[in-house]
């Protein structure tokens, strides 16, 4: 029988069932997000998950190997059936078991890696199982020329692993969403199990089409289940909450993957809903050198800081969004105009990078990977082109989120900005922290330091935010910082989540 399986249907296979493989790795980091952001640990799971499952499939593949070929190929078509219906159910099963992991396992190291574990092990595990089956069966059924058999078993299953990166990155996921991409697989899953059935001349291809049947109606379940995302985009997903108390007044939230980005009301666009929003925009009116300045912000959002600004007579606005799609949220949702300030769909460092020639008075950090900045935001390197590309008197503000018991972070940013800026000023909100609690603060770098060390402004109730001592903030850069530069800046490590 296998002599009369062609070679080149076993490389196909091989490739698309590897390819198949990777497309749910990718995916999987974009649904976890929602539950418990998109950062170095979750990558880190990912990663080591769907790797523990391919391995633990690829062992038990190679005891199938050892099977009179028939049978083997029977074995592997019902496991990857088994993939296609585990890797349906795992739309399914995220949203349940993210709840639960979560509050049992309390470390986000661990937490991540349990709730990854839960959902996409077994898809991973049945996927692994096909590969040494085929390559046994390339080998035997093709004795004369093992060698290159084998080698070309090895190259469909690498070709087809870039192929899945690149098509769930590039393609799926953005146009499909992260649901219909993984019911894609699942049907690429249930052909292949057929198809193995059928070349092993199975006695049980009856059952198998059961068993397909099975995975099609999950697959139906999975795309019958709630969005978490509003929109999915190249980069995040997307939800607007309403927070309005008054329907005639509303008030938008905005979630990007499982962080709150900003929160707006239509008819007060100068009031701030957030700790953070209420310290850069006060901030920034404050060490602006002229009433018209100019300002660069660094992460849109749901623009409310730049709306709030516009509305209070601000000069000049560009900002740098990475995601176009966030910025047609914000003008459809949170009534932000786009015409109203010049917008850069781009990496906000390569935009100042390529960009010589301009200068701002005011440069405002405000972009995050999950509850951390993104690391080439932090680094000594991108704070000098920040310098070069403010005007004489000009400031640069940044939002930094610590916890009160640790601080790694913020005193790392601080002691690099003091390589670049001679005043560097931390402010945050004027009350004591409960321990342990996370802290918002608005890091400040300029030429001079602010005319005043406290102040109240409405987020949305009044509160007053002061900065921190001279000599606490010298220390706390003594003590707990580091210099970030391009080379070295484990910002993920220095935050020190709980655990």
């Amino acid at each position: 029988m296998t002599r009369a399986t062609p070679l080149w249907l076993l490389v196909v296979l091989q490739g698309g069932i590897s390819a198949a493989s990777l497309v749910v790795e990718i995916v999987a980091g974009r649904m976890l997000a929602p539950h418990v952001g998109m950062s170095l640990y979750t990558w880190t799971a990912v990663i080591a998950v769907v790797l523990a499952g391919f391995s633990a499939g690829h062992w038990w593949g190679g005891r199938l190997a050892a099977k009179p070929a028939d049978r083997a190929l029977a074995w592997t078509g019902g496991a990857i059936l088994a993939g296609a219906v585990t890797t349906a159910a795992a739309v399914l099963i995220l949203p349940l078991a993210a709840g639960p992991v979560l509050a049992v396992i309390t470390s986000p190291v661990w937490g991540i890696t349990a709730l990854t574990m839960v959902v996409f092990f077994l898809p991973s595990f049945f996927a692994g199982v096909p590969a040494p089956v085929l390559a046994q069966i390339a080998i035997t059924a093709h004795a004369d020329r093992s060698g290159p058999a084998l080698g070309a078993m090895f190259a469909s299953g690498a070709v087809g692993a870039i192929a899945g990166v690149l098509l769930a990155g590039f393609v799926f996921i953005a146009w499909l969403g992260s649901a219909l991409t993984l019911v894609v697989v699942t049907f690429v899953y249930i052909f292949s199990g057929l198809l193995f059935f059928w070349l092993g001349r199975s006695r049980g291809l009856a059952l198998a089409f059961l068993a397909g049947a099975a995975a099609a109606g999950m697959a139906g379940l999975a795309l019958a289940a709630p969005a978490q995302c509003q929109r999915e985009t190249h980069y995040f997903c997307l939800r607007v909450e309403d927070l309005s108390a008054d329907p005639n007044s509303p008030v938008h939230l905005m979630v990007i993957d499982h962080l709150a980005h900003g929160i707006s009301a239509r008819d007060v666009p100068y009031v701030q809903f957030t700790v953070h929003g209420a310290m850069l925009d006060t901030l920034t009116r404050m060490r602006a050198p002229r009433p018209d300045f100019s300002t660069y912000v660094i992460g849109g959002g749901s623009f409310s800081v730049p709306r709030s600004l516009l509305a209070q007579g601000a000069g000049p606005m560009t900002v740098a969004e990475i995601d176009p799609e966030v910025t047609r949220l914000a003008a459809e949702e949170f009534w932000f105009d786009p015409a109203s300030a010049e917008i850069w769909h781009e990496d906000a460092r390569r935009a100042l990078l390529v960009r010589p020639d301009v200068r701002f008075d005011v440069i405002i950090g405000d972009a995050f990977t999950d509850v951390v900045v993104p690391v080439h935001l932090v680094t000594r390197e991108f704070y000098e082109l920040v310098a070069a590309r403010l005007t004489p008197e000009g400031s640069f503000l940044m939002t930094v989120i610590d916890y009160e018991d640790r601080l790694g972070s913020l005193g790392s940013i601080v002691l690099t900005l003091r390589e670049v800026f001679p005043v560097v000023e931390v402010w945050t909100q004027a009350a004591q922290p409960a321990p342990g609690a996370r802290m918002v603060f608005a890091v400040v770098a300029g030429q001079t330091p602010t005319p005043v060390d406290r102040f109240t402004a409405p987020a949305p109730d009044l509160m007053t935010f002061g900065a921190l001592g001279d000599q606490f903030v010298q220390a706390l850069a003594a003590d707990r910082g580091m210099i970030l530069t391009d080379d070295y800046a484990p910002i993920d490590r220095l935050m020190g989540r709980p655990d």
